[in-house]
C-alpha cells in the first residue's frame, strides 16, 4: 500500500511553510518522475533487487515478528549495533530494518543514513493480512493512519508542528500544506480561520491535536484505527469552544437549556451585557431593541446559529445569523392595523373588516393556528399575519386555494352565488384534506428526509431503526390522501350535486385499513423515542429546535404534528356525517355516503383491535423482561395479559413461606414469580438501549388445566386475605396445594378468583366456572397468615436463608436440594436396614458436619420428613371429598 508522501526528497522533510511538511504539486511531479524512471528500468530488464528485513537489537528478539515474516515469506537477519551494517550490506538485498523504538540513537543514525525504516506493527498487520511490506521512504512505525490526509491550522509554535508532522507520518499519514476535498481531516489549535470555515462546510472533521498523541500512544494496538468513529469523536473540536455567550429574550426554562447546551459542547456563558462575551444569542422573535450598543467584537446573531452549530457538530458562520432590527415600514403598518385598542378608530375597523372578510373568501382554511409573532426579513401583509401560509420562506403553500378551484374552466360548472349547504360542507372536507396533506408534507420534507439523507454533518443525527420507530408509516399515509385530496378537488372544480363523495372513501378504504393501524399502534413508542432521543442526543434536539422554528410549522413540536394522523380518520367521519345530513333522500349519494362512513368505522374499528393486540404483546414482553429465566414459549400471538396480582407464599411451595410472589394471569396460563433476593446489572441491547434489572425470579408457568379447584380461605382472626390452588402436576401422583395472601387492596379477592375460575373454565372447555371455587376453613389445610409481617417471623425466614446459604457454601456440588433429597433417601433406606451406596455415604457426612458448622439442628432439616409425611396425610384426607 504506498504512500504519497515517499515521493519527497531529504531536505522537504525539514521545510516548513505554514502548517505541512511539502506541497501537492511537488507530489504530483514527483509521481511522474517515478512512474517515467520505473518505466526506463524496466526497458533495461536491470536485475531483481530482493527485500531483506533487519531485525535491530529488540526487534531481533521478538518470536511474533520473525513468525510473521516467515509466514508472508520475506528474508531477514539480525542485528545488534549500526557497526554491523557494513558486514550485511549486500547490492542482491534492499534492507528495511525494524526499530522498536523511534526515538533511540539507532533509529537517529539509520534515518540520517536515508534507510528504510518500519516498525513491529507494520509487519504484523501485512502478516495478518496477507499484504506485502509497504514501500514508505519515510519511516513507518504503523499503519494506523493509512490513508488519512491531513491539513493543520492555527498553530504559532514551530517545535509543535513540527512534533504533530512527523507523528502523523510515523502512522502512515499524509499531510496537505492546502485545505481542499481530499483532507479527511482538520487538525485546528483554534476556531476561527479560512481553512476551519472551509472545513465546517464541507463537513470535515475537526480535530483537536490530542488526537494525534493519543493515537500515537496505542501505535502498538494491532488493528487500531486512528478514524474509527468511537474514538475520534473523543478528540473533535465541540461546537462552542473558545466561545462565551450571553442569551437575550428566551425564558427561564429556555435560557437554562441553551446554559447547559453550551457547557456540554464545549462553551461557556456569562449574562447580557459582560464585555468578555464572544457572543450575544437573540431571540428574534421577542427583543425588538437590544438594550445596549453591541462592541465590534461581539457577534449579535440568532438563536438559529445556536442550535444549527450543535446539530451540524460544529461552529457555523456568524455572518448568515446575524441579528438584524425588526424596524421596517411595512411591519409597523401591518401590525398597526391589527390593533383594535386605538380609541376612534372606526375607518381602521371596518377597513379592517373588509379585509378579514375578503381574506377568508380567498384564502381556505390554514392547517396551523394563526402566527402573531411578525418577522423582521419579509415584508408582511395583514394575510401573513393572520395565516402562516402566506409566509415566503414556506416551500408549501398551506392552505391556499388551487387557482381551479377560483377560475372558470370549460370542464367546470360555475359556482352558484348561493352556494348550497352540502357544498360548503364538501368544500371544507376538500380544505381541510388539504391542509392534512400538506401537514404530511411538512413531516416528511423538514424531518423524515433530511434525518435519512445521507453525508450528513457531523454523522447521522439518528441510527435507522430510530428513524424507523418514529415516522412508521407515514409515506404511506400521505400517498393514501394526497390521491383522495386529488380526487376531492376534482369533484370541486367539477362541482354537480350528484357527484358522489362516498364513493371516493369506499375507493380507498382498504389501503386505510393497510397504512393506518401500522402508525396509530406504535404511536406511544413513536413519541417515547422523539421525548428520549431528544433527552440523550444534542445534534436531534437542535435539529428539532431549528425545524419546529419555521414557519411551515406553525410553532409546533415533530410530537404535535404526528398526532395528526390519530385524529384525522374520527375527524373525517364527522365531515362525512354532516354532509349526509345535507344531502337530499333523492340523491344517490345519500347510501353512499352511509357505506362509506360504515367503512370508515371499520377502520377505526380494527384500529383500535390492532391496537388493542399490540398492547396485550407489549405487556407480555414487559413481563419477559422484568421476570428473570422467563421461559421463552410465554410469547405467543394467542396469549395476552389478564392481570397481575401481587401475593405471599404462605406454605413450603411454590417457594419459602413468607417469600412475596407474583402471580400472572394470562388467558391460557398461570406465570408464578418471586422477588430476587439480588438484583443483577441492567440489560443493554445490541441498538443500546438499556432496561431495568429484572426484579422477579421465574418460578413455574403453569397451564391453567393444571388448576384443579381453586380454595377461597374463609376470613378469621388467623387468616385474612388468603386462597389456595389445587394443583395436578402432571409429572405427579398427587394433588399440590399452593396458598397464598394478597397484599394489594385495589383487586378485591372474590373478582381476583372470579377471574381466575372464567379462564380456568375456558382452557378447560367448561362453562360452569363458580364450580371450581370451594370456600374452605383454613384450619382444614393447615393454613394461616398469623405473624406473617412480625419480627419473629422476618428473623425466621433470614435464619432459614443463611442455613441455605451455609449448606451451600461446603456443598462441592453446589446443588443443596439434591443434597437433601439424597439424605432423605438414605435415611429412609437405614431405616429399613439398607446401606446406603458409597457415593450417598459421603453426602451423609458433609451434611452432618454442615450441621456441626451451623451450630445448632437446622429445624428445617429436623422436620422435612415429619412435615412431608403429615402435609400428605392432610392434603388427601382434605381433598378426597373435594374431587
Amino acid at each position: 500500500m504506498a504512500d504519497n508522501s515517499v515521493l519527497t526528497s531529504t531536505t522537504e522533510r525539514t521545510s516548513f511553510a505554514d502548517s505541512s511538511i511539502f506541497d501537492s504539486k511537488v507530489t504530483e511531479i514527483s509521481k511522474e518522475n517515478l512512474f517515467i524512471g520505473s518505466t526506463l528500468y524496466v526497458e533495461e530488464d536491470m536485475p531483481q533487487i530482493e527485500t531483506r528485513v533487519i531485525l535491530v537489537q529488540e526487534a531481533g528478539k521478538q518470536e511474533e515478528l520473525m513468525k510473521a515474516l516467515k509466514e508472508i515469506k520475506v528474508p531477514f537477519v539480525k542485528m545488534e549495533s549500526v557497526e554491523e551494517f557494513e558486514g550485511l550490506d549486500s547490492p542482491e538485498f534492499e534492507n528495511v530494518f525494524v526499530v522498536t523504538d523511534f526515538q533511540d540513537s539507532v533509529f537517529n543514525d539509520l534515518y540520517k543514513a536515508d534507510c528504510r525504516v518500519i516498525g513491529p506493527p507494520v509487519i504484523l498487520n501485512c502478516s495478518q493480512k496477507g499484504e506485502p511490506l509497504p514501500f514508505s521512504c519515510r519511516p513507518l512505525y504503523c499503519t494506523s493512519m493509512m490513508n488519512l490526509v491531513l491539513c493543520f491550522t492555527g498553530f504559532r509554535k514551530k517545535e509543535e508542528l513540527v512534533r504533530l508532522v512527523t507523528l502523523v507520518h510515523h502512522m502512515g499519514g499524509v499531510i496537505r500544506k492546502d485545505f481542499n476535498s481530499k483532507v479527511t481531516h482538520l487538525v485546528a489549535n483554534c476556531t476561527q480561520g479560512e481553512k476551519f470555515r472551509v472545513a465546517v462546510s464541507l463537513g470535515t472533521p475537526i480535530m483537536k491535536p490530542e488526537w494525534i498523541y493519543k493515537a500515537w500512544e496505542r501505535r502498538n494496538e494491532q488493528d487500531f484505527c486512528a478514524a474509527v468513529d468511537d474514538f475520534r469523536n473523543e478528540f473533535k473540536i465541540p461546537p462552542f469552544q473558545d466561545c462565551i455567550l450571553s442569551f437575550l429574550g428566551f425564558s427561564d426554562e429556555e435560557k437554562t437549556n441553551m446554559e447547559e447546551m453550551t457547557e456540554m459542547q464545549g462553551g461557556n456563558y456569562l449574562p447580557v451585557g459582560d464585555e468578555r462575551c464572544t457572543h450575544l444569542i437573540v431571540e428574534e422573535n421577542i427583543v425588538k431593541e437590544l438594550p445596549f450598543e453591541p462592541s465590534k467584537k461581539l457577534y449579535v446573531v440568532k438563536q438559529e446559529w445556536f442550535w444549527g452549530s450543535i446539530q451540524m457538530d460544529a461552529r457555523a458562520g456568524e455572518t448568515m445569523y446575524l441579528y438584524e432590527k425588526a424596524n421596517t415600514p411595512e411591519l409597523k403598518k401591518s401590525v398597526s392595523l391589527l390593533s383594535l385598542n386605538t380609541p376612534n378608530s372606526t375607518r381602521k375597523r371596518r377597513r379592517l373588516k373588509e379585509t378579514l372578510a375578503h381574506l377568508s373568501r380567498e384564502t381556505d382554511l390554514s392547517p396551523f393556528p394563526p402566527r402573531k409573532r411578525p418577522s423582521a426579513e419579509h415584508s408582511l401583509s395583514i394575510g401573513s399575519l393572520l395565516d402562516i401560509s402566506n409566509t415566503p420562506e414556506s416551500s408549501i403553500n398551506y392552505g391556499e386555494t388551487p387557482k381551479s378551484c377560483t377560475k372558470s374552466s370549460k370542464n367546470s360548472t360555475p359556482v352558484p352565488s348561493k352556494q348550497s349547504a352540502r357544498w360548503q360542507v364538501a368544500k371544507e372536507l376538500y380544505q381541510t384534506e388539504n391542509n392534512y396533506v400538506n401537514i404530511l408534507a411538512t413531516i416528511i420534507q423538514l424531518f423524515q428526509v433530511p434525518l435519512e439523507e445521507e453525508g450528513q454533518r457531523g454523522g447521522p443525527i439518528l441510527a435507522p431503526e430510530e428513524i424507523k420507530t418514529i415516522f412508521g408509516s407515514i409515506p404511506d399515509i400521505f400517498d393514501v390522501h394526497t390521491k383522495i385530496k386529488d380526487d376531492l378537488e376534482e369533484l370541486i372544480v367539477n362541482w354537480d350535486e350528484s357527484k358522489s363523495i362516498g364513493d371516493i372513501f369506499l375507493k380507498y378504504s382498504k389501503d386505510l385499513v393497510k397504512t393506518y393501524p401500522p402508525f396509530v399502534n406504535f404511536f406511544e413508542m413513536s413519541k417515547e423515542t422523539i421525548i428520549k432521543c431528544e433527552k440523550q442526543k444534542p445534534r436531534f434536539h437542535a435539529f428539532l429546535k431549528i425545524n419546529q422554528a419555521k414557519p411551515e410549522c406553525g410553532r409546533q413540536s415533530l410530537v404535535e404534528l404526528l398526532i395528526r394522523p390519530v385524529q384525522r380518520l374520527p375527524s373525517v367521519a364527522l365531515l362525512l356525517n354532516d354532509l349526509k345530513k345535507h344531502t337530499a333522500d333523492e340523491n344517490p349519494d345519500k347510501s353512499t355516503l352511509e357505506k362509506a362512513i360504515g367503512s370508515l368505522k371499520e377502520v377505526m374499528t380494527h384500529i383500535n383491535e390492532d391496537k388493542r393486540k399490540t398492547e396485550a404483546q407489549k405487556q407480555i414482553f414487559d413481563v419477559v423482561y422484568e421476570v428473570d429465566g422467563c421461559p421463552a414459549n410465554l410469547l405467543s400471538s394467542h396469549r395476552s395479559l389478564v392481570q397481575r396480582v401481587e401475593t405471599i407464599s404462605l406454605g413450603e411451595q411454590p417457594c419459602d413461606r413468607g417469600e412475596q410472589v407474583t402471580l400472572f394471569l394470562f388467558n391460557d396460563c398461570l406465570e408464578i414469580a418471586r422477588k430476587r433476593h439480588k438484583v443483577i446489572g441492567t440489560f443493554r441491547s445490541p441498538h443500546g438501549h438499556t432496561r431495568p434489572p429484572a426484579s422477579l425470579k421465574h418460578i413455574h408457568l403453569m397451564p391453567l388445566s393444571q388448576i384443579k379447584k381453586v380454595l377461597d380461605i374463609r376470613e378469621t382472626e388467623d387468616c385474612h386475605n388468603a386462597f389456595a390452588l389445587l394443583v395436578r402436576p402432571p409429572t405427579e401422583q398427587a394433588n399440590v396445594l399452593l396458598s397464598f395472601q394478597m397484599t394489594s387492596d385495589e383487586l378485591p379477592k372474590e373478582n381476583w378468583l372470579r377471574m381466575l375460575c372464567r379462564h380456568v373454565a375456558n382452557t378447560i372447555c367448561k362453562a360452569d366456572a363458580e364450580n371450581l371455587i370451594y370456600t374452605a376453613d383454613p384450619e382444614s389445610f393447615e393454613v394461616n397468615t398469623k405473624d406473617m409481617d412480625s419480627t419473629l417471623s422476618r428473623a425466621s425466614r433470614a435464619i432459614k436463608k443463611t442455613s441455605k446459604k451455609v449448606t451451600r457454601a461446603f456443598s462441592f456440588s453446589k446443588t443443596p436440594k439434591r443434597a437433601l433429597r439424597r439424605a432423605l433417601m438414605t435415611s429412609h433406606s437405614s431405616a429399613e436396614g439398607r446401606s446406603p451406596p458409597s457415593n450417598d455415604k459421603h453426602v451423609v457426612s458433609r451434611l452432618s458436619s454442615t450441621s456441626s458448622l451451623a451450630g445448632i439442628p437446622s429445624p428445617s432439616l429436623i422436620s422435612l420428613p415429619s412435615f412431608f409425611e403429615r402435609r400428605s396425610h392432610t392434603l388427601s384426607r382434605s381433598t378426597t371429598h373435594l374431587i
